[in-house]
């Protein structure tokens, strides 16, 4: 892989980015999820034992541990850890300089704190995702000991960006692999898209029309996921440059599908910021210099005939990725129906038998690509010039190297559970290393849509209220479907938590979601922080002048309506009563206290001192800010904040480099220095000749001839 400079700086952005949208979309949420009156209070994950801060650390470790220190309660230490992570992502996007991993450092541990704590409501494989994303974006990430100057280029730069890719292939390769493990009936017969669109959990507007393409389009694009998920990532690894960039865009391209007709929060956007490890810094030039023109260079017969292999190479690529597509899926094209027929063309003990063999492979595969890497840094490191920096870049060499191969062989545990076999092989040093980073999230399982829910009808659940018992009026929520007539929202990169939860509610009996007779609970009572929850606008909550005496719980099953008909062009969705969810509870109602003690919702609060501390009053002015807003607006405010700023900054930068420059004067880059030299903003030193007026690199970046001829 050719210089990865730009690459890796696009790969830390977007994890910053990432990191601000979730910090940001949890801090708006955590009132109503957290507080003290909240679904999950957090006080209840963090209980008094007496026990010394260095053992309180070990068995649960979160920084929530030091709020009594600072004068802070659970929920208050919650909300200042965001509001830390929101303020350093913020500083390191708008400045480059703080893209160190000391500061990735900071915001992984933050993340970790708050995820320890998180319960049901941040359990999510996307969270995980962020947490083993952030700490390779550590290890990525340069080491910047003076601020405000560019470090040197690493020589193992390579072998970390390395493991990123890596990570962007088991995320992809795992999530393909377990439709076909788990004997999902509508995966194997192509049928699942043709569910998939109504019943995920926050479907977009575009999704409505999705659902409407003909079913054999959507087993043409079942066929299409499945290649794009399990055949290609290993293109990944490809030597070719050009099939990895392949790789890159078809895997962007159904990122992109994904993101504009489901809500899956930030999810889709780590993973197209994983995926810029497949890239090199060539190509982003390509991107970023299109119009310019480079001089054609006549290549000799040695180069003439590597290009003619490799373009064969290719083609034969290509040419078999849709023969085995064609062969596996049987394809065919009706030119009399206009349509393209397919059906699944093997077995699952096929299959299974396939995976045994393919498993292992990629693992040597992965081998045999980090060991390249690692050789052809120690070579890089091998050429410095010095004995002293060749020791220093030796060196870091062989301690990233080391690090890269513990972490893929960690990561191999998690990996290897989509098939057992080859799981029940590792040795038994790695398991032991796997369950001592386990904790701490490092590395994680993946598979996505293992499963696809609600064939006969999306379930849903309907929370209803009444003053009397007998006039029921619907509680409405935000996000999730309910009110047949409202159009499926946009939230994304917003994940509103409470109504994912809803839909994993609706799978299942009410007693599998314990956090629910809290919600209902809190409704009774009236809780204005979880009321938020459902509706930030309390004008439109259905109870915004007086609590409801009574609240239950339908179940429904909802249905897209079919374009054309007279129902669609009212309505999004058609729906069909099931029965009851949750029964008619009142606040002392003995089933609803039974419920309450069984889930270990009635345990009694602490009373708490006032407290008057600074901290404490700005992060209470700070939510008195914020809560009019909901999430998403308050993540794209915070979006349009940090483009502003680096657009304003790009416009002083250039200002300020078109200046002229005058002998003696300072610049922000460096200093001038008469007949000497100069530094500029990325660190590199340069020779300024007064006599010629003119900049002159130096003798190490010059043709040799010119340096010969100087002495």
């Amino acid at each position: 892989m050719g210089e990865i400079g730009l690459a890796r700086g696009a790969f830390l952005w977007g994890m910053l980015a990432i990191y601000l949208c979730a910090f940001t979309s949890l801090y708006v949420q955590i009132p109503g999820l957290y507080g003290k009156e909240g679904i999950l209070p957090v006080r209840r994950m963090l209980p008094f034992t007496g026990k010394p801060l260095v053992e309180q650390l070990t068995d649960s470790p979160t920084l929530l541990w030091l709020c009594p220190w600072l004068g802070l309660d659970t929920e208050q230490g919650m909300e200042f850890i965001c509001l830390l992570g929101i303020s350093l992502s913020i500083i390191a996007l708008v400045a480059k300089p703080f893209r160190d991993c000391f500061v990735f450092a900071c915001l992984w541990i933050l993340y970790l704190s708050v995820y320890q704590v998180g319960q049901v409501f941040l359990y999510f494989q996307w969270d995980s995702l962020l947490l083993e994303s952030g700490f390779l974006a550590i290890m990525v990430a340069p080491l910047h000991l003076k601020k405000w100057r560019a470090p040197p280029v690493r020589h193992h730069d390579g072998v970390m960006f390395w493991l990123v890719r890596w990570l962007f292939f088991r995320l992809m390769f795992a999530s393909g692999v377990v439709k076909l493990t788990s004997r999902c009936p509508t995966w194997w017969g192509l049928t699942a898209l043709t569910y998939h669109y109504e019943t995920q959990c926050i479907p977009t507007s575009l999704a409505w029309f999705a659902h409407q393409l003909p079913s054999w389009f959507h087993k043409l694009s079942v066929v299409i996921v499945f290649v794009l998920e399990i055949v290609v990532p290993v293109l990944f690894f490809a030597p070719v440059r050009h099939l990895r960039i392949f790789a890159f865009y078809t895997q962007i391209l159904l990122q992109v599908l994904i993101i504009v007709t489901g809500n899956y929060n930030f999810f889709n956007l780590l993973s197209i910021v994983l995926a810029l490890s497949l890239l090199d810094d060539q190509h982003i030039h390509y991107w970023i210099r299109r119009g310019k023109k480079q001089n054609p260079q006549r290549l000799g017969w040695l180069r003439t005939l590597q290009s003619f292999v490799i373009g064969l190479t290719e083609l034969a690529v290509y040419v078999t990725l849709i023969y085995g597509t064609i062969h596996y899926f049987g394809l065919s094209l009706h030119w009399e129906k206009r349509i393209i027929e397919s059906k699944t063309g093997f077995t699952f003990h096929e299959f299974t038998r396939w995976l045994k063999t393919v498993t292992p492979l990629t693992i040597w595969i992965g081998v045999m690509s980090l060991t390249w890497e690692i050789l052809s840094s120690l070579l890089s490191s091998l050429m410095v010039r010095g004995f002293i920096a060749k020791l220093w870049a030796t060196s870091q060499w062989a301690v990233f190297a080391v690090a890269a191969a513990a972490m893929f062989a960690v990561s191999l545990v998690p990996y290897t559970f989509i098939e057992y076999e080859t799981n029940s092989n590792l040795r038994p040093e790695v398991r032991q290393l796997y369950d001592v980073v386990d904790r701490y999230q490092l590395v994680n399982s993946y598979g996505l849509f293992r499963r696809m829910t609600g064939v006969g009808g999306r379930p849903e659940v309907v929370v209803e209220g009444s003053y009397d018992g007998q006039k029921w009026k619907e509680i409405e929520f935000m996000y999730k479907p309910g009110n047949l007539s409202v159009a499926p929202p946009v939230v994304a990169p917003h994940q509103p938590r409470l109504d994912w939860q809803m839909w994993f509610a609706a799978l299942g009996d009410h007693r599998h979601s314990p956090w629910f007779t809290s919600f209902i609970h809190r409704l009774l009572q009236g809780k204005r922080n979880v009321i938020r929850l459902v509706q930030v606008d309390e004008t439109k909550y259905a109870f915004s002048t007086k609590p409801p005496t009574y609240v239950r719980a339908q179940l429904y099953k909802y249905w897209y309506t079919v374009y054309g008909t007279h129902r669609s062009f009212n309505n999004w969705w058609a729906r069909e009563h099931v029965g009851e969810f949750f029964p008619s509870v009142s606040l002392g109602d003995p089933n609803l206290e039974s419920l309450l003690r069984e889930h270990g919702f009635k345990d009694k609060v602490q009373p708490k001192r006032a407290v008057k501390d600074v901290l404490p009053t700005i992060l209470k002015l700070t939510r008195e800010q914020v809560e009019p807003y909901s999430g998403e607006q308050v993540i794209w405010g915070l979006y349009l904040a940090v483009l502003f700023i680096s657009l304003l900054k790009a416009l002083t930068n250039r200002k300020d480099e078109g200046s002229p420059l005058k002998p003696g004067s300072r610049r922000r880059e460096g200093k001038n220095v008469s007949g000497g030299e100069e530094v500029d903003a990325d660190g590199r030193w340069k020779e300024f000749r007064r006599s010629e007026g003119k900049m002159r690199p130096p003798a190490e970046e010059q043709p040799l001839e010119n340096v010969r001829r100087r002495k």
